[in-house]
């Protein structure tokens, strides 16, 4: 795979260089809440800027039906991207149309521009191979090199992905680079205890990591909302808390293998429970109950992960060698169901091993909760990519990548 620093001293003053970021980030309206994916790729960016290229940023922004769709324009991302370099962005106002053709066209060496959300063409996301390689091919016209930086999105087979690179010479960008060494760390040279903390609401969205991981992890500790599901397949009633059913059985074969193995599988002790899920804007008081996981009314949701819990959980951190987090364990967006949340974090920080938090939502916590991000061993930009690499499966964006 090659890199940007190799891909500048071939030379790449005056030239087009396309960046297909991650900008995916959260918006209340034109409002970003969190910034942390275009901090994570300005330094590619600004290190492009400063050879002298003309630089071609691309990303997606939530999930459009292949057509403009103004709530998921990214014209806030290029204000914001603008203060973080310090440098004007332009922005093109569609993707390969004409204002993208004129704002390219217009760019002087070390120049910037973004173009417009790449999911408002089709040809990003279609699944017919014609169709996506039709607008790579419009894409690959605006510029002359290529470079991945945006890690969130090489687990999809997208026009700007997986075709394009294939169309231009092409090389990783840093963050690529960083985000594959950890991954490579979490897999290749593990220290042990190798503990793995998943949350999150669908266990569904972290079988295949959960299968991969019980023939590596010696620990798996288990919240959020997935957790339910795990403790309905032990017998428990879990009232209104976020439950799939047909799961229950895979939880079950997992339960076993992981007694089998000898891996520690924990699942909450305690929880927060609830009648009424709370009101992330105003944060009003939500009044939680505290039960015993295997006492959950029937009529209440569990919410967060409860004090014993948390206690649990930071002492099986306490030794480890390596950890990886996905998934919050509760609505940590409310304070009186964000301490299983902090606990969890707080026990990577005061963990002596190689912490990675991996996931979107994980990610926002950190911050959102105020945690000293450059604390943790390193924050994932990408966490079903992060997901898939620890599965074991190819990643498309990558194997492009290495051509």
């Amino acid at each position: 795979m090659k890199t940007i620093d190799e891909l500048i001293q071939d030379g790449v003053e005056g030239r087009r260089v396309f960046v297909r970021a991650d900008l995916n980030v959260p918006l209340e309206g034109t409002t970003i809440t969190d910034d942390g994916r275009i901090r994570a790729v300005a330094p590619t960016i600004a290190k492009l800027a400063e050879a002298g290229a003309k630089v071609i940023v691309a990303s997606h922004l939530g999930r459009p039906k292949g057509a403009p769709d103004p709530q998921f324009s990214l014209a806030p991302v290029a204000r914001r991207l603008g203060e973080i370099l310090g440098r004007n962005v332009s922005f093109a106002a569609d993707t390969v149309g004409d204002s993208a053709k004129a704002t390219v066209a217009a760019l002087a060496n070390g120049e910037v521009t973004l173009l417009e959300n790449l999911r408002f063409n089709a040809g990003e996301t279609s699944k017919d191979d014609a169709e996506r390689g039709a607008f790579a091919d419009a894409l690959a016209s605006l510029a002359d090199l290529y470079v991945g930086d945006g890690f969130g999105a090489v687990h999809r087979k997208h026009a700007s992905v997986f075709d394009l690179p294939k169309r231009l010479p092409h090389a990783a960008g840093d963050l690529i680079a960083t985000e594959v060494g950890v991954l490579k760390k979490l897999t290749d040279d593990v220290k042990r205890p190798y503990v793995v903390v998943l949350g999150g609401a669908k266990v569904s969205d972290k079988l295949g990591v959960i299968d991969n991981l019980l023939e590596k992890a010696d620990r798996i500790l288990i919240g959020g909302g997935m957790s339910y599901t795990f403790l309905a397949a032990k017998g428990h009633e879990v009232g209104i808390s976020l439950l799939q059913k047909d799961q229950i059985p895979v939880c079950q074969e997992y339960l076993a293998r992981a007694e089998a193995r000898g891996v520690e599988f924990l699942l909450p002790v305690d929880v927060l429970v609830s009648a009424d899920f709370p009101d992330l804007k105003t944060k009003a008081p939500a009044n939680p109950e505290l039960v015993a996981s295997d006492a959950i009314p029937a009529d209440k949701e569990g919410l967060d992960i409860g004090p014993k819990t948390r206690e649990l959980y930071a002492s099986k951190l306490a030794d480890a060698g390596t950890v990886f987090w996905n998934g919050p364990m509760g609505v940590f967006e409310h304070p009186d169901y964000a301490n299983g949340t902090k606990a969890v974090a707080q026990g990577l920080l005061d963990s002596p091993g190689f912490t990675v938090v991996g996931g979107g939502d994980s990610a926002a916590a950190v911050r959102i909760l105020g945690f000293d991000e450059n604390a943790f061993g390193h924050i994932s930009t990408g966490g079903g990519a992060s997901l898939e690499y620890l599965e074991g499966k190819t990643l498309p964006g990558l194997a492009a990548l290495e051509d």
